[in-house]
């Protein structure tokens, strides 16, 4: 007895680490959660062929994920702040993966034009379902993490996305090569399933947690850590906190979206999404078309500017975080990173200009470099939204976000078409890391949490 009562408060006394092991499976999950969007672009030349696909309609195709995914922003941020993340993000794993496996079988549809139709229709409930992803993701950070550490913990699960290039190109690539592209969406989607399964069975709030000791619990806190809002998530349905109900009314939508520094962290996220949906979308095919690459060759040559962005991605967040434990301002230990980022990322325009394969991956390695540097805006997201409603503001952040995975596949498809050549397409995305620059000196002042008006 005496043993059992020294072992519980050494676990108090002691401050656990539990925090990175939740970051550890939000950064698992976003990994596959940007696998699954990019299957699209690693057997979209495979599937052009076979369906007869042009550059207007496959831009069209890549669109539809997120048509949904911005129009089912605010009723998933809406439901994340009601049920939690615990349950509405197994759900979201589950139902997306679902929508990716069902991809594999579009061919059985009978014609071309069914089959393009079905892919269509496929990935745009995959968007719909993916939608409560990103926001749950800041809210896990809001909760778990403190204030000094939640630019690096949003930073790495944002890194997520090129980790899931680095990988899974690669892979899905030479599965296109060795099996067909159907087997891409048999794998991606069983895999998500098991993910799913894993979320709910490790997943639980701070407070809740049997693994977090006092000590933790008292850390997160302390530091800024808005650990009390998972709470939440346990409350009956049939009893919702007023701080919840006020979240999801339109009163506060209508006080974020006139929020001057909210306003332009939400442009720039756009643009920024810009660069991010041109990778998921048509750089493999940018490889093949324009530099004459392979599909296995350019699922190879992808992986670099990839690697290249997760490097960035992790060290803007430490980079942004030290700044703040060295005393610096929260405003310039997030815009730094930012705008020094966002400025290499203009690079991606210097392709146009050059013909070697190495040098053209290099422009590309360094503009992704300079955009993991900056992607930033998670964290910036994570200090600044109301702490009644975290899901909510992370999902209005999204939305304006995610409307550059519809503008970018659609404009770069009509560019391509129409010139038939990739330079116009570039010079649009440079031109996007330049406005991200504007949106940070320019129209977002101080950076510092919005406070609800009553």
């Amino acid at each position: 007895m005496n043993t059992s009562r020294t072992a519980s408060a050494a676990h108090v006394a002691k401050r656990t680490n539990v925090r990175y092991a939740i970051l550890l499976l939000i950064f698992l999950i976003t990994t596959f959660n940007y696998a699954d969007r990019a299957t699209l672009s690693v057997t979209g030349s495979a599937m052009r062929d076979e369906f007869g696909l042009d550059a207007i309609r496959m831009g069209y195709i890549f669109s539809a994920f997120s048509w949904a995914y911005v129009l089912s922003q605010l009723p998933a941020g809406w439901l994340l702040d009601r049920f939690g993340a615990r349950r509405v993000y197994a759900a979201s794993i589950f139902l997306w993966s679902v929508f990716t496996l069902l991809q594999s079988s579009i061919g059985l549809l009978g014609s071309a034009a069914a089959a393009i139709t079905g892919l269509f229709v496929l990935r745009f409930l995959m968007g719909a379902a993916e939608s409560p992803a990103f926001p749950a993701n800041a809210k896990v950070v809001a909760s778990w993490f403190p204030t000094h550490e939640r630019g690096t913990a949003s930073a790495i699960f944002n890194a997520a996305q090129y980790f899931a290039a680095v990988v899974f190109t690669p892979l899905m690539a030479w599965l296109t090569h060795a099996f067909g592209w159907h087997m891409v969406y048999l794998v991606m989607g069983v895999t998500g399933l098991l993910l799913a399964l894993t979320w709910l069975k490790v997943m639980k709030n701070p407070a809740d947690h049997p693994r977090v000791s006092r000590a933790e619990l008292d850390y997160i806190q302390q530091g800024g850590g808005v650990a009390n809002t998972a709470s939440q998530a346990t409350v009956p349905a049939s009893r919702p906190p007023q701080d919840i109900a006020h979240a999801g009314g339109w009163s506060l939508v209508r006080q974020l979206l006139t929020n001057r520094m909210l306003l332009g962290v939400y442009l720039a996220q756009y643009c920024i999404n810009v660069l991010t949906y041109f990778f998921l979308t048509w750089f493999p095919i940018y490889l093949v078309q324009a530099r004459g690459m392979t599909i296995l060759h350019a699922g190879l040559v992808a992986s670099l500017p990839a690697i290249c962005g997760f490097s960035g991605g992790v060290l803007g967040g430490v980079l942004s975080d030290g700044l703040i434990r060295r005393g610096y301002s929260l405003t310039l230990a997030r815009k730094l990173p930012i705008v020094g980022g966002m400025l290499l990322s203009v690079s991606i325009i210097g392709c146009n200009y050059v013909s070697t394969d190495w040098v053209v991956v290099a422009l590309m390695s360094l503009a992704f470099f300079g955009k993991g540097i900056g992607a930033l805006g998670w964290a910036v997201v994570a200090d600044t939204s109301p702490k009644q409603a975290l899901g909510l503001s992370g999902a209005i952040f999204n939305m304006f976000g995610n409307v550059a995975g519809i503008v970018t596949p659609i404009v770069i498809g009509y560019l391509v078409a129409k010139t038939g050549s990739f330079n116009g397409a570039l010079v649009f995305v440079g031109l996007n890391a330049l406005l991200t620059v504007f949106s940070y000196l320019v129209i977002v002042k101080d950076i510092k949490r919005v406070e609800l008006r009553a």
